[in-house]
Protein backbone atom coordinates (compact mmCIF):
# COMPACT_ATOMS: atom_id res chain seq x y z
CA UNK A 1 0.00 0.00 0.00
CA UNK A 2 2.90 2.32 -0.50
CA UNK A 3 3.79 4.12 -3.29
CA UNK A 4 7.26 5.25 -4.54
CA UNK A 5 7.96 9.02 -4.89
CA UNK A 6 11.37 10.48 -6.31
CA UNK A 7 12.59 13.55 -4.86
CA UNK A 8 15.41 15.59 -7.54
CA UNK A 9 17.44 18.26 -5.55
CA UNK A 10 17.03 21.11 -8.17
CA UNK A 11 20.02 23.95 -7.52
CA UNK A 12 17.81 27.17 -7.73
CA UNK A 13 18.19 28.23 -10.82
CA UNK A 14 16.60 29.11 -14.63
CA UNK A 15 15.66 25.93 -16.19
CA UNK A 16 16.64 23.10 -14.00
CA UNK A 17 12.84 22.33 -13.55
CA UNK A 18 12.04 22.47 -17.19
CA UNK A 19 15.01 20.03 -17.83
CA UNK A 20 13.59 17.15 -15.71
CA UNK A 21 9.85 17.67 -17.50
CA UNK A 22 11.56 18.01 -20.57
CA UNK A 23 13.94 14.64 -19.95
CA UNK A 24 10.99 13.01 -18.47
CA UNK A 25 8.40 14.17 -21.00
CA UNK A 26 10.98 12.94 -24.02
CA UNK A 27 11.15 9.46 -21.98
CA UNK A 28 7.10 9.17 -22.06
CA UNK A 29 7.28 9.40 -18.18
CA UNK A 30 3.96 11.43 -17.27
CA UNK A 31 4.06 12.69 -13.67
CA UNK A 32 1.39 11.95 -11.45
CA UNK A 33 1.69 14.46 -8.66
CA UNK A 34 4.30 16.82 -7.96
CA UNK A 35 5.59 18.66 -5.25
CA UNK A 36 8.06 21.47 -5.26
CA UNK A 37 9.91 23.42 -1.95
CA UNK A 38 12.62 25.82 -2.31
CA UNK A 39 15.31 27.51 -0.40
CA UNK A 40 17.46 30.49 -1.81
CA UNK A 41 19.82 28.28 -3.22
CA UNK A 42 17.82 24.79 -4.05
CA UNK A 43 14.82 22.99 -4.30
CA UNK A 44 13.76 19.81 -3.81
CA UNK A 45 11.06 18.13 -6.26
CA UNK A 46 9.06 15.07 -5.31
CA UNK A 47 7.31 13.38 -8.12
CA UNK A 48 5.38 10.47 -8.71
CA UNK A 49 5.82 9.09 -11.88
CA UNK A 50 4.32 6.59 -13.91
CA UNK A 51 7.55 4.63 -14.22
CA UNK A 52 9.96 5.60 -10.84
CA UNK A 53 13.01 3.02 -12.21
CA UNK A 54 13.09 4.42 -15.50
CA UNK A 55 12.80 8.33 -13.73
CA UNK A 56 15.79 7.71 -11.49
CA UNK A 57 17.61 5.84 -14.21
CA UNK A 58 17.25 8.97 -16.57
CA UNK A 59 17.48 11.85 -14.10
CA UNK A 60 20.52 10.56 -13.26
CA UNK A 61 21.95 9.96 -16.05
CA UNK A 62 21.76 13.52 -16.45
CA UNK A 63 23.53 14.69 -13.54
CA UNK A 64 20.47 15.22 -10.61
CA UNK A 65 20.64 14.05 -7.97
CA UNK A 66 17.84 11.34 -7.08
CA UNK A 67 16.17 9.98 -3.78
CA UNK A 68 13.68 7.64 -3.53
CA UNK A 69 11.32 7.24 -1.03
CA UNK A 70 8.01 5.23 0.41
CA UNK A 71 4.67 7.68 0.70
CA UNK A 72 0.81 6.96 1.32
CA UNK A 73 -2.05 7.99 -0.87
CA UNK A 74 -4.85 8.43 1.03
CA UNK A 75 -8.49 9.09 -0.86
CA UNK A 76 -10.33 11.96 0.77
CA UNK A 77 -14.12 13.21 -0.28
CA UNK A 78 -12.48 16.33 -1.60
CA UNK A 79 -15.01 18.78 0.95
CA UNK A 80 -13.95 21.06 3.47
CA UNK A 81 -12.98 18.82 6.65
CA UNK A 82 -11.94 15.89 4.92
CA UNK A 83 -8.46 16.28 5.45
CA UNK A 84 -8.98 17.37 9.27
CA UNK A 85 -10.34 14.00 10.01
CA UNK A 86 -7.59 12.33 8.65
CA UNK A 87 -5.57 14.15 10.58
CA UNK A 88 -7.53 14.16 13.80
CA UNK A 89 -6.92 10.02 13.58
CA UNK A 90 -3.22 10.42 12.61
CA UNK A 91 -3.33 12.36 16.32
CA UNK A 92 -4.91 10.38 18.39
CA UNK A 93 -2.62 8.06 17.37
CA UNK A 94 0.62 10.22 17.83
CA UNK A 95 1.45 9.80 14.46
CA UNK A 96 3.78 12.50 12.69
CA UNK A 97 3.69 13.74 9.46
CA UNK A 98 6.53 15.11 7.90
CA UNK A 99 5.48 16.55 4.99
CA UNK A 100 2.41 16.32 2.23
CA UNK A 101 0.77 17.36 -0.88
CA UNK A 102 -2.37 17.14 -2.70
CA UNK A 103 -4.22 16.80 -6.35
CA UNK A 104 -7.95 15.98 -7.22
CA UNK A 105 -8.60 13.11 -9.27
CA UNK A 106 -10.23 14.03 -12.92
CA UNK A 107 -13.24 12.22 -12.55
CA UNK A 108 -13.88 11.68 -9.55
CA UNK A 109 -14.80 13.69 -6.29
CA UNK A 110 -12.50 12.64 -4.47
CA UNK A 111 -9.02 14.57 -3.74
CA UNK A 112 -5.66 12.15 -3.04
CA UNK A 113 -3.50 13.39 -0.30
CA UNK A 114 0.35 11.97 -0.06
CA UNK A 115 1.92 11.48 3.14
CA UNK A 116 5.10 10.82 4.38
CA UNK A 117 5.20 9.64 8.09
CA UNK A 118 8.59 8.67 10.34
CA UNK A 119 9.74 5.71 8.53
CA UNK A 120 9.07 3.74 11.80
CA UNK A 121 5.07 5.04 11.54
CA UNK A 122 4.39 4.16 8.25
CA UNK A 123 2.93 1.17 8.79
CA UNK A 124 1.21 2.12 11.95
CA UNK A 125 -0.65 4.70 9.90
CA UNK A 126 -1.08 2.33 6.87
CA UNK A 127 -3.11 -0.17 9.20
CA UNK A 128 -4.78 2.82 11.38
CA UNK A 129 -6.31 4.53 8.42
CA UNK A 130 -7.59 1.55 6.93
CA UNK A 131 -9.42 0.48 10.15
CA UNK A 132 -10.37 3.84 10.45
CA UNK A 133 -12.71 3.23 6.82
CA UNK A 134 -10.07 5.69 5.18
CA UNK A 135 -9.04 4.34 1.56
CA UNK A 136 -5.36 4.04 1.07
CA UNK A 137 -4.39 3.69 -2.49
CA UNK A 138 -2.22 1.42 -3.98
CA UNK A 139 0.88 2.73 -6.03
CA UNK A 140 -0.38 0.79 -9.60
CA UNK A 141 -3.67 3.00 -9.03
CA UNK A 142 -1.84 6.40 -8.73
CA UNK A 143 1.02 5.77 -11.49
CA UNK A 144 -2.22 4.75 -13.82
CA UNK A 145 -4.39 7.95 -12.96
Amino acid sequence: MKVNQISIFLENKSGRLSDVARILGENNINIRALSLADTTDFGILRLIVNDTEKADRLLKENGFTVGKTEVVAVEVEDRPGGLARILEILNKDDINVEYMYAFVERSRNNAVIIFRFDDKCTDRAIKLLNKSGIIVLEGKKIYNL
